[in-house]
């Protein structure tokens, strides 16, 4: 059995890890908040800039006019995928998750493609490329923890130039979906060539609305032209938004899972102290009622 000091010193050394994982929760917690109410007021503009992307495009093939060459579809060999992971761990399986899914689309894509290579945003994701030796175009580190949407429109910029020099054909987005706390979900995009979704069509029985006719100023191409950017910039600024919020909830949930097992195992190092002391104590009294019993 351990002796009493060795025990003494695991519970010391367990409660302070102790403390240390409730205030991570706590602190993780409060960011969360903050987090989850930045992904929500993005969430409007988003789908807004997406139905008006959906309604030029729709307009631009109904004049037979040719695709944006940010549309425009081609063979796809080379292909990159923009890995999100966070730049610090503590975090569950945040971010183990999402680099097993972009592993999997490396062995399960690879014969597709000519070239599979990533972007990582996110120290995590670049040192595990770095240690694995998987190619990288670019590496972004340190946005987290002060987002700014000037970053997500660098990315988008890097991404656009690459794909107008013809260095790449496709473009995918690889990022943890915020669902609530406990739940984030992997979620896997085409951001290049830009597929805007097509315009929900009434059911049978239901009377769809008439769009109104809107008055471009300048043109619809030009319009279409300045807005691509900004809706690319903006599918980036969404995903950082919900990768954050979702970092922030693994990690809430890890160190709360953490906490508890610090208690339990506080519990158990407890009762193997009182065992030790008791047997300690009872091993004196019967030296004790042995010497006295030898004096006689």
């Amino acid at each position: 059995m351990a002796s009493l000091r060795f025990i003494r010193t695991r519970i010391r050394s367990v409660r302070n890890t102790q403390k240390i994982t409730k205030a991570l929760k706590t602190v993780a917690a409060a960011k969360l908040r903050r987090a989850q109410d930045a992904v929500v007021r993005a969430r409007p503009y988003a789908q807004l800039i997406d139905e008006m992307l959906a309604s030029l495009a729709t307009a631009r093939a109904d004049a037979d006019l040719p695709p944006h060459p940010l549309m425009a579809v081609r063979p796809p060999r080379r292909v990159e995928v923009v890995l999100m992971t966070s730049d610090r761990g503590l975090c569950g399986g945040f971010n183990s998750n999402i680099i097993r899914r972009g592993q999997r689309f490396l062995v399960e894509e690879g014969s597709r493609f000519e070239r599979i290579q990533f972007s990582t945003v996110g120290r995590r994701g670049r040192d595990f490329a770095r240690k694995r030796g998987i190619e990288t175009r670019k590496d972004y580190v340190g946005f987290f923890g002060r987002l700014r949407y000037g970053q997500a429109r660098e990315i988008a910029e890097d991404l656009i130039q690459a794909y107008e020099k013809d260095e790449l054909d496709a473009v995918y987005l690889l990022y943890n979906e915020f669902k609530s706390a406990i739940v984030q979900q992997i979620s896997l995009v085409q951001l290049l060539p830009l597929q805007p979704r097509a315009k929900a069509q009434p059911g049978p029985g239901e009377k769809g609305l008439v769009p109104a006719e809107h008055l471009y100023e300048p043109s619809r191409p030009e319009v279409l032209q300045a807005l691509i950017p900004r809706f690319l910039a903006m599918q980036i600024w969404r995903a950082l938004l919900e990768s954050e919020a979702s970092e922030h909830g693994a990690r809430m949930t890890a160190m709360d899972s953490a906490t508890k097992n610090a208690s339990e195992m506080i519990g158990r190092l407890t009762l193997d102290y009182n065992r030790a002391r008791q047997a300690a104590i009872t091993k004196e009294l019967m030296e004790i009622v042995s010497g006295a019993e030898a004096l006689k």
